[in-house]
Order: C-alpha cells, then structure tokens, then sequence
C-alpha cells in the first residue's frame, strides 16, 4: 500500500492541475481572443520548461532517438495538442466541472479497453464489474453535473 501512496499522490496533484490549467488557458484564449493561440502558447512555455528540464538532468542526447523511433509515436503531440484545444473551448460553454467530468468520463472509458487488452506493451488488467461501475459513476456524475 505505502508503494502506490505517492505514486496516487503525485497523480491527484497532476489532475488538480491539469483542472486548473484548462480554465486557465480558457482565460487566455479570451484574453487573446483564440483558443489555437492560448493552446499554443501554451504547448511552447510547455516546451520551454521540458527543454530547460532535459538540459539540466543531462538527456539532450535522449533526443536524437526520434529519428529512429515509429512515427506514430508521435501522435502523442497530436493528442496532447487536441486535448488542451477542446478543453479551453468547452470550459466557456459547458463548466469546469462538467467539461472536467466529460474528459475524465472518456479517459476512462479508454483506459478499461487498454487495461483489457494491453496495448503498446501494457499489462493487461482485468475489467472487473467494480471498475465498470466506477465508470458508470463517472457519468452519473456527469450527467447531474448539468442538471
């Protein structure tokens, strides 16, 4: 148990974050009157961070790797680059919480058809009835979210 307390712990502080980035880059897509341009901005101060972080630990030459890796590993930029898009556009229009609660909700949904089946080298977990039923709570929570 004490093995997966800060693992649980450093991913509750990652979800409350990323719960404040999205309104925080909805704010500056109305201030720049573009959510492309916030999410932008936002992938290149991003960036600017992970660049100064792999400077300082010693892995620039980590990076040379990519011309030898499978291109579609690099559909990850492509997802992450979606995924902060549709946030900063749906928390005007939805809410944080319910805009919050839809991510989550189809986060999930993904991730049991990943544990089920184990792709790209995961191990595979079993979909018990519990787990489903915390998906299902999930949208419960969604739906009175908009109530």
């Amino acid at each position: 148990m004490t093995q997966t307390l800060f693992p649980l712990a450093v991913i509750i502080l990652a979800g409350s974050l990323a719960a404040l980035q999205a309104p925080v880059n909805a704010a500056l897509g109305a201030s720049l009157g573009s959510g492309v341009a916030a999410a932008t901005i936002s992938f290149g101060v991003g960036f600017v961070v992970l660049l100064a972080i792999m400077l300082s630990s010693g892995q620039v030459d980590h990076l040379a790797r990519v011309l030898s890796v499978n291109r579609w590993l690099l559909l990850g930029g492509l997802l992450g680059a979606f995924y902060v898009w549709a946030i900063l556009w749906t928390i005007p229009l939805l809410g944080v919480v319910t805009a919050i609660s839809a991510m989550i909700l189809g986060q999930l949904i993904v991730a049991l058809a990943l544990d089920a089946f184990g792709p790209f080298g995961l191990p595979i977990h079993e979909v018990s009835v519990p787990r489903v039923l915390g998906v299902v709570l999930v949208a419960s929570g969604l739906i009175l979210s908009k109530v």
